[in-house]
């Protein structure tokens, strides 16, 4: 017994042992990540000759992060947005054809089950900013409507924040739910989304801030559209004008996602009912693939 020798004095040697720990994992593809997993932190600690002092500042800054989750706050989806981490899995798990719909990122701000409106219903509730109306077509990849598609949308207020933030505002404000028309067409009233700063008051804000990186994201709106018999797109429509399309914190924009607000004048052309003021239109016409 004395005589007994363990393998586990260098890194590569303490690398192996951890992996190995898993062999006996019943489930493969639970097996598979963990050994992925820790093979690559060690990999990554190695590389960065991590000191003791830095590897216990990030496990104080993973406590926070954890410490900092709530019901309406996800300081993890922020830190993985921030990373590209989400937008890296998305790009692995949704690459599109090249005439569907492209996804992004969810966002930590998304409510299941919004209200149900009517096609032509706003979304804003209590919200004053400048009037757009959203208009599309959900279709395949071959331009034929897909009936009955819904297209599930929302988007922050003119003080940057969305609903789900914001105790003044209703809980049910610029969100909702559509189903397209037996054309395939929907459309709906809102107020143009402005550019906003992602939470930073937190971990993942102090993270940026240490850094020298801004915690902005460009105006935009959510949507997520689905159908029987077609994969779901998760996906936003991005302001062409917002400053901040080359430089999203979450590195979320795509071009084709990128939209023009055009603006019309009540001076110039019939304004839509109940509209005073210069208002905008933007197409969000949207295409999904078969599912399979």
């Amino acid at each position: 017994m004395g005589n007994q020798q363990v393998k586990t004095t260098t890194p590569e040697e303490i690398t192996e042992a951890a992996v190995g720990s898993f062999d006996s994992c019943p489930d493969e593809r639970t097996r598979e990540i963990l050994q992925k997993l820790v093979r690559h932190l060690h990999a990554f600690a190695v590389d960065a000759r991590l000191t003791e002092e830095e590897w216990m500042a990030g496990i104080q800054f993973l406590t926070r992060t954890g410490q900092a989750c709530t019901d309406t706050r996800q300081e993890f989806i922020l830190l993985s947005d921030t990373l590209g981490l989400s937008m890296a899995v998305d790009a692995i798990n949704h690459g599109k054809g090249a005439d569907a719909t492209e996804s992004t990122v969810l966002g930590p701000f998304y409510v299941p089950d919004s209200p149900w409106r009517a096609n032509g219903d706003a979304i804003n509730i209590e919200a004053d900013g400048e009037p757009v109306i959203v208009q599309g077509r959900v279709t395949n990849t071959a331009d034929h409507p897909i009936a009955g598609a819904v297209v599930d949308v929302w988007q922050n207020s003119t003080n940057e924040l969305y609903a789900v933030q914001d105790p003044s505002q209703p809980p049910d404000n610029l969100r909702g739910r559509f189903r397209a028309g037996d054309d395939g067409r929907f459309w709906f009233r809102t107020i143009r989304p402005v550019d906003y700063p992602i939470p930073h008051d937190g971990p993942v804000g102090e993270m940026l801030a240490s850094v020298g990186r801004h915690p902005w994201r460009p105006a935009h709106i959510h949507l997520i559209v689905s159908a029987p018999g077609y994969e779901p797109v998760t996906t936003h429509i991005f302001d062409a004008d917002s400053r901040y399309l080359d430089s999203d914190a979450v590195f979320g924009v795509k071009s084709s996602l990128i939209r023009e607000f055009q603006r019309h004048d009540p001076a110039t052309e019939p304004a839509p009912p109940g509209v005073d003021r210069p208002w905008y239109t933007v197409d969000c016409s949207l295409a999904l693939e078969p599912a399979g």
